[in-house]
């Protein structure tokens, strides 16, 4: 054969079957979010399509450690972040934990793979004053402006993620001031709302009625509680720009995120005397070493409560001449 001439590469198809299976379990048994399910969906796409097209693979248990090390230096070619990596990878690792424990293989083979190691980022947060000219931004005399105010209000009063925020329907507002949110794997948490967020609520509220109006057919959720100009329940991405407009136009020192405010809420709250394992209930957190990172961003305000409070720092009083 010419060496011009190369063998057209045949592309294998592999079976669906136990990817679709394993998101089943995700779905049921862990009761992960439709967030998390779309996530995992497309990571083990993406692999699937790597291994069938550029390894060959015709069967899950058919991967080693050669195939994942191949995929790995395709994710660092892409120049995707070390975050990215992580959770793709963490994702495949749950997969064929799954095929382990339903006896199709005999060893996971993602068990003993080296990720990249993440840069120890410190979270980004506004301070008091500057969150404060962030949520009198919006014009609350219009339907949007209204609705604007209300999620900014809203996410800083509690510190909701994103994904919680527009998953609220009207009935998760409870009448004494509280919101019932479901968190990650499903679990539910209470959490009280202070009086300027539940004000600004009440004022979309009011004006909410028009955004129903503007629909152009039957809202897909009537009963969802943050709406956009069409009716429909708001999206994460809506609310990314929505923030991100904000901040533009107060010119905040960091371009932060939804997240960001989440942070706010937490970084503020330790600041004024909170308990860190209060601060963890209030943000849904499974593990307290998640939420301590916020005691790294507060070190100042540690050392004066630390100087302030141990014994040994406290001066004596002055003897009498």
């Amino acid at each position: 054969m010419p060496d011009s001439i190369q063998p057209e590469k045949k592309t294998r198809f592999i079976d669906p079957h136990w990817m679709q299976r394993y998101l089943a379990h995700m779905r049921v048994v862990r009761q992960a979010s439709p967030h998390t399910l779309l996530a995992y969906q497309r990571d083990l796409e993406t692999f699937k399509t790597y291994l069938e097209e550029e390894q060959q693979v015709e069967q899950w248990q058919d991967v080693n450690r050669h195939h994942i090390r191949g995929y790995l230096a395709a994710l660092y070619h892409q120049q995707n972040k070390a975050t990215t990596i992580r959770r793709k990878c963490s994702s495949l690792r749950g997969f064929y934990r799954f095929l382990e424990s339903r006896e199709q293989i005999d060893k996971n083979p993602f068990a003993h793979i080296i990720l990249p190691k993440l840069a120890q980022e410190l979270p980004r947060f506004l301070s008091v004053e500057e969150v404060q000219e962030l949520l009198q931004a919006p014009d609350a005399r219009t339907p949007l402006g209204a609705r604007d105010k209300a999620i900014l209000e809203l996410l800083y009063a509690t510190g909701i993620r994103v994904s919680e925020l527009v998953s609220l329907n009207l009935e998760s507002l409870e009448p004494w001031g509280f919101i019932k949110v479901l968190g990650k794997r499903r679990k539910e948490r209470i959490i009280p709302v202070g009086g300027p967020a539940l004000q600004a609520i009440e004022r979309y509220y009011l004006l909410r009625h028009q955004l129903l109006a503007a629909a152009e057919e039957q809202p897909i959720d009537p009963k969802a509680v943050f709406l956009n100009y069409k009716g429909g329940r708001l999206t994460s991405r809506s609310v990314r720009r929505v923030v991100h407009r904000y901040v533009l136009e107060t010119a905040t020192r960091l371009h932060i995120s939804p997240h960001g405010l989440r942070h706010s809420f937490a970084t503020h709250l330790l600041e004024g005397g909170a308990d860190l394992r209060g601060i963890q209930e209030l943000l849904g957190h499974e593990s307290l070493s998640t939420t301590q990172r916020y005691t790294h961003v507060n070190v100042a305000n540690l050392i004066a409560i630390h100087a302030k409070a141990h014994p040994r720092n406290k001066r004596p009083p002055p003897t009498p001449s």
